[in-house]
């Protein structure tokens, strides 16, 4: 896998004096390679199990509903929790990394996710439940924001590369544990207890890649070390150089705000697909079995997709077709839900399924509009963690329209009228140009 990625993605950087020790003091070492591997091991061991506390939510919503004693409201609440999590815990990430090191944080976001998902069935209340599907979603909340720093950090020449196939597997957790949680619930005797509980074993398998890296921040210091193509030099070289801290006023940037509402735009309607579709399929007379499966349909659409469009989208000066593209095949996917949810499931999992590779593109844009280590995670927690409190009242407010309304009508036009703004910003968000730039001329 290693061989396929390709270095295409990084610009060329020009020999400097930073390339002696003279004029920047020691050269930090080169990233050890059983390091290096270690890491492609955690980063797909993590990106595994950053969305199933949800996705097997979303597939058992009804049974626990009934089993707590949900009214719509609060399963509106409940499907609210994860980006309000993802938005509070996020925004501490850069300084947890700092002081800890990326790693260590990641360590212990598995370890958080893996008692979060292993507690929550049994706790006996909806605040029980709440409270540890919190603990579980701060722990997917820094990871969310780390991924993107990590690879920047350990993996500054493959940026697509890696951004996609972490995203790949990201999307492939997504999806079989929307496919297979009810017929493991049926498997393990028919209680939902069970049913959730058992992924805390595939989280608990993704804390050991990270545990021999909890003292080892990354090749370079804690901003990142430069590794880059060195122009007219062939094969890749690693060359290390000293990157100082810089007052990043991130606010100042127009595609920082751009990137943030579009990250949460594509939050909101991925929330909402995964905590309500298997409902709207289910309420329309598809079998329970059969709407997980059409869940998973939709979220699998992600596994080649969030491979093949980060590749893409840093081989364009500017991202907007693909934005666009996606757009226009959440609106016919949203439209399809609104005419004929039963009649034409499968096409309309499919083509929700690819616009919600929204989320990959988003990332790779996060990589793309920074310069440095220190950039990427300033823009990283900020567009996340902004996004997401961007996209708390979406979910719930379907909640609402739906117990309210009786329909699902009101919820699906809510999610079409939000499609329209996302591709807008999205395309400003695809233009060529870095937050460092905007955030200095902005400066008085």
């Amino acid at each position: 896998m290693m061989g396929v990625m390709a270095s295409e993605e990084t610009r060329a950087v020009k020999p400097t004096a930073a390339r002696t020790p003279s004029a920047q003091g020691p050269l930090p070492p080169a990233p050890r390679a059983w390091a290096v591997r270690l890491v492609v091991v955690g980063i797909v061991l993590s990106a595994l199990n950053l969305r199933p506390a949800i996705t097997s939510l979303g597939a058992l919503l009804e049974e626990v509903r009934d089993g707590l004693g949900m009214s719509g409201s609060v399963a509106g609440l409940l499907t609210s929790v994860p980006p309000l999590c993802f938005a509070v815990f996020g925004v501490t990430a850069p300084r947890l990394a700092r002081r800890f090191g990326a790693g260590a944080v990641v360590c212990a976001g598995m370890v958080a996710i893996t008692t979060g998902l292993l507690v929550r069935p049994y706790t006996g209340s909806t605040t029980g439940f709440l409270a540890a599907s919190a603990l579980a979603l701060m722990g997917i909340a820094v990871s969310n924001v780390l991924m993107p720093v990590i690879v920047k950090r350990w993996f500054p020449d493959r940026v697509g590369s890696m951004t996609g196939l972490y995203s790949m597997a990201l999307a492939l957790g997504t999806s079989a544990a929307a496919a297979v949680t009810v017929p493991l619930t049926d498997t393990l005797g028919g209680g939902w207890q069970s049913g959730l509980a058992v992924w805390a074993a595939l989280a608990g398998a993704a804390v050991l890649p990270w545990v021999p890296l909890v003292r080892d921040k990354g090749p370079g210091s804690a901003v990142g070390s430069v590794h880059a193509r060195v122009e007219g030099a062939g094969p890749v070289q690693h060359v290390h150089a000293r990157v100082e801290p810089t007052a990043l006023r991130i606010t100042r940037s127009r595609t920082a705000w751009a990137l943030a509402v579009f990250f949460g735009l594509q939050a909101t309607a991925a929330y909402i697909t995964m905590g309500w579709m298997a409902q709207i399929f289910r309420d329309a007379g598809v079998p329970a079995g059969t709407a997980g499966v059409l869940l998973a349909v939709t979220m699998v659409m992600g596994v080649p997709l969030a491979f093949v469009i980060p590749r893409v989208a840093t081989r364009l000066p500017h991202q907007g077709p693909i934005v666009l593209a996606l757009g226009v095949c959440g609106l016919a996917g949203y439209a399809g839900l609104y005419l004929a949810p039963a009649a034409g499931a499968w096409v309309w999992a499919v083509l929700l399924g690819v616009s919600n590779c929204a989320f990959p593109l988003a990332l790779t844009m996060v990589g793309m509009r920074a310069r440095t280590g220190a950039g990427v995670a300033q823009l990283s927690a900020f567009a996340q963690s902004t996004g997401y409190l961007i996209s708390i009242p979406g979910p719930l407010l379907v909640g609402v329209l739906y117990q309210h309304s009786g329909g699902w009508g009101l919820p699906i036009a809510l999610m079409i009228g939000l499609m329209i703004p996302q591709m807008a910003v999205g395309v400003l968000a695809g233009r060529d140009r870095t937050v460092e730039d905007e955030a200095a001329a902005a400066a008085p």
